[in-house]
């Protein structure tokens, strides 16, 4: 007879409870019956990963652990959004909002910490807030986006990154820090100074040694931060980052054993034999641990005692700190301010931008702080632990592991191979060098994809990324291989953007659901990243049949304008060609004395930029500019941006075609249309160039001859010449030459792909011999023109007045294909 499973309830459905669960599970599935409580109304998140989601860097399903799938396929009860409010130790239940009441055999308390909130005067305004949780972050995330400055009370990690991440979103930001060192838990003076610097380059102040006195406001809601020396400092939010405190509420109202935090031992039982606690809240031999490392070190103990390994034990922690401090590499460990029976190493580099001290005591390394470049800070906390003798490594040893392991004729993979199987490789997850050589061994792993599947190591910051890298290559000898192929299109598919976009027109697929379905997408919903690419995949294949899914866009997508720093928008009408009239720019110096618009900017484009709109007068704007027959310049999308020209043979003496008729024939016919990544086109009437075609994604030459169409350039981040794809007679043929090579690069190029990348990819000779064949050059611009009759559609209107505009028809009469 089967035995009835336990029943195991976790109350905290972040990263600590759900880490046991999910190592319980590892070393018996089927001994509990799972239940989870979380107080927020979502999923388990990696909460370390909250800084880049603020600074707009990663969305809210890049950071998710454990989606909605882990739960149901592990049969775990997921309350989520219903706070416990109650332990009845005698009846052995758990009491939660809404009058439920759950039975346990044994109890986890995984209730993490509490944000501290200083007692100041005016701390309950309106725009106070705290960073904890994905809720802090949309609050500031919305102060951001309605401009203003920011200040964070305190200096240390969270109130850095906090600041970081709303200078990130164009807000003004001051970090305000009681100490005169940032982070003086982790760094010494020197680093600190260093970290002020770094931050200053970033946009973020700091003010230091500077005690918070009161909280000002107008009409209930924050406006500035008063200090004790009488300096007021404005803002429109305020975070207060100034330490946590172990959220011991329900075990200290069950009775349960509480000092700082809830009190454990070895095995993280509490003086309750049936109820363990884990994490932030707990604390073990008088210490409350609340970084990443030792709660991993708790969670596999806890995890081992819970199915039946009594013998495993957690004896504390030796704390290092490996941290990316709004993008700058750091790490601390031991007895890094060093002291009088102490010897200090110190390396300096001013132009990199590196620091480096490391202690040492009686020979042996005592602590480091390393900013700038963290490489080695395994390798040094490695040789504190091991308490090795140093002494004949000394005059190498700030150098770093390669250097003095090579200097001693070690090969150069020595350095990783001698690392110890518990130096921990991955500080986000807490991952060992034995947990990863483990598991390529056991179960064959191949990729670096393929171990951040498993093992979770270098799946958050990155940082680690190298050194796993090197674990692979250690583990696999000539076996390893560096990933060169196509990557997966994202983490829920292991498919790439060419399967996938095969199986959407083979498979007649033609919505999301339908290929989540048929391609077994991990994630029900798909995330952040596959549902703009499957949005744009399904208009190409599909047009007239799939309707545009505009919560799969990006915002400046959605909101059909290009947000700012100071959270304003910027409104680009078209301008066909670069060309403009006089009513048209009445209309717009109209609109900008109307709605008070701080600027007005003629761009590379041709056009002009009205910055600084308000999001509340963007209809009004939009409705204004319709009136004038303007329509969006789509400035914001992935698709048509500009065609920019020169005056060509109607008034340069230079001219040989006339560049600004096909340049507005072209953008009065192409406009709307969504492409992969944006695109940008020029005609130059000669050429001399002034239109600057030959940095283009698809530029024009006109010669006396006829029309050279060149392919690929670029001219941002990443600076390229075109190649020339053909050379056509008439500007009929231009127009169907251009119209089919964008075409093919809409059904073949990946989402995000700029065309000089997805020619880079097929190769010009591929592109080429597609535009050569005449059959296919007409079947392509035949897909572009239907595509076309559902893709010309102001979006402004359709906001203002919730309906489509009349479809342009540019062009006197259909194009007929006559070959050169």
């Amino acid at each position: 007879m089967m035995q009835a499973k336990q029943k195991l309830v976790v109350i905290g459905n972040g990263m600590a409870g759900c880490r046991v669960v999910e190592d319980i599970l590892k070393r018996d599935a089927d001994r509990y019956e799972i239940t989870i409580f979380g107080a927020e109304p979502r999923v388990n998140y990696n909460r370390i990963m909250l800084s880049p989601v603020l600074a707009g860097e990663k969305a809210f399903d890049d950071i998710v652990i454990n989606d909605e799938a882990w739960y149901r396929d592990n049969a775990i009860i997921l309350h989520e959004g219903r706070a416990v409010t109650g332990i009845d130790r005698a009846t052995k239940t758990v009491s939660a909002e809404g009058g439920l009441s759950v039975p346990y055999d044994r109890l986890i308390l995984a209730s993490g910490s509490d944000p501290v909130r200083l007692p100041l005067p005016g701390a309950d305004l309106a725009g106070v807030v705290t960073f904890r949780d994905l809720d802090d972050v949309e609050q500031m995330v919305a102060a951001a986006d309605a401009g203003g400055a920011a200040v964070v009370i305190g200096g240390g990690l969270l109130g850095l990154e906090a600041a970081y991440g709303l200078a990130k979103r164009g807000m003004k930001a001051t970090v305000v820090h009681l100490m005169d060192v940032l982070m003086e838990r982790q760094l010494d003076s020197a680093a600190g100074f260093l970290l002020a610097e770094a931050l200053a380059q970033r946009g973020v102040e700091t003010v230091l040694s500077a005690q918070s006195e009161a909280i000002l406001g107008e009409d209930g809601k924050v406006s500035g931060l008063k200090l004790a020396d009488g300096q007021v400092l404005p803002c429109s939010v305020l975070v207060m980052a100034v330490g946590i405190r172990p959220n011991t509420a329900l075990a200290k109202a069950a009775g349960i054993g509480v000092a700082r935090g809830v009190v454990v031992d070895d095995q993280m039982r509490t003086d309750d034999p049936d109820i363990y606690a884990v994490g932030e809240c707990a604390e073990h031999r008088g210490v409350a641990y609340g970084l990443v490392a030792p709660i991993w070190d708790m969670c596999k103990t806890l995890a081992a005692a819970l199915t039946g390994d009594e013998g495993s034990a957690y004896g504390g922690s030796m704390l290092s700190t490996r941290l990316k401090v709004s993008g700058v590499d750091v790490f601390s460990a031991g007895a890094f301010a060093g002291g009088e029976t102490c010897e200090d190493i110190v390396f300096r580099d001013a132009g990199r931008g590196v620091y480096k001290r490391v202690v040492l005591e009686n020979g042996k390394v005592a602590g480091a702080v390393l900013f700038g470049d963290a490489t080695d800070g395994g390798w040094y906390f490695d040789l504190m632990r091991q308490g090795a003798d140093v002494s004949g490594i000394r005059e190498t040893l700030i150098f770093g592991q390669a250097i003095t392991e090579g200097l001693s004729g070690l090969d150069p993979s020595a350095a990783v191979a001698a690392m110890s199987d518990d130096q921990e490789v991955c500080g986000c997850n807490g991952v060992c060098k034995g947990q990863i050589t483990g598991a390529i061994t056991a179960q064959g792993l191949t990729t670096l994809d393929a171990v951040r599947g498993v093992t979770k190591a270098s799946a958050s910051c990155g940082s680690c990324t190298p050194l796993v890298e090197k674990l692979l290559k250690l583990t696999l000898g000539d076996g390893f291989q560096v990933q060169t192929g196509p990557a997966p299109m994202c983490k829920c598919t292991g498919h790439t953007h060419d399967v996938v976009r095969r199986a959407i027109v083979d498979g007649r697929l033609k919505s999301m659901p339908a290929i989540h379905q048929a391609l077994e997408w991990t994630t029900p919903d798909g995330c952040a990243s596959c549902r703009p690419a499957l949005n744009y995949y399904l208009i190409c294949a599909w047009p007239g049949d799939y309707q545009d899914d505009k919560q799969s866009r990006f915002i400046n997508e959605r909101v059909h304008a290009n947000i700012q720093k100071d959270g304003t928008y910027s409104v680009v009408p078209r301008m066909w060609g670069g060309m403009t009239t006089p009513d048209e720019l009445r209309a717009i110096a109209d609109v900008a004395d109307k709605f008070a618009i701080p600027a007005v900017k003629v761009t590379g484009g041709q056009r002009i930029d009205l910055l600084g709109v308000k999001k509340d007068d963007l209809p009004a704007v939009w409705a204004d500019l319709n009136a004038a027959g303007m329509v969006s310049g789509h400035a914001y999308a992935k698709g048509l941006r500009t065609v920019k020209t020169c005056v060509g043979s109607d008034w340069c003496r230079f001219g040989t075609q006339d560049s600004t008729g096909l340049g507005m024939r072209l953008e009065k016919f192409m406009w709307g249309s969504w492409t992969p990544a944006k695109v940008k086109l020029a005609v130059s009437g000669c050429p001399r160039n002034c239109a600057e075609a030959t940095c283009k994604d698809v530029g024009v030459i006109c010669v006396d001859s006829g029309y050279e169409i060149h392919v690929g350039g670029a001219a941002g981040l990443h600076i390229r010449g075109t190649e020339i794809l053909t050379k056509v007679a008439t500007e009929e043929e231009a127009m169907w030459t251009i119209c089919a090579v964008v075409q093919l690069y809409r059904e073949e190029g990946w989402y995000l792909e700029r065309i000089y990348k997805w020619m880079d990819r097929v190769g010009l000779d591929s592109i080429k011999a597609a535009i050569a064949d005449l059959d296919n050059r007409r079947a392509l611009y035949d897909r572009f023109s239907y595509s076309q009759r559902f893709s010309r559609v102001d979006p402004w209107a359709e906001r203002v007045a919730g309906r489509h505009t009349e479809e342009f028809n540019p062009l006197s009469r259909r194009l007929e294909f006559e070959p050169a």
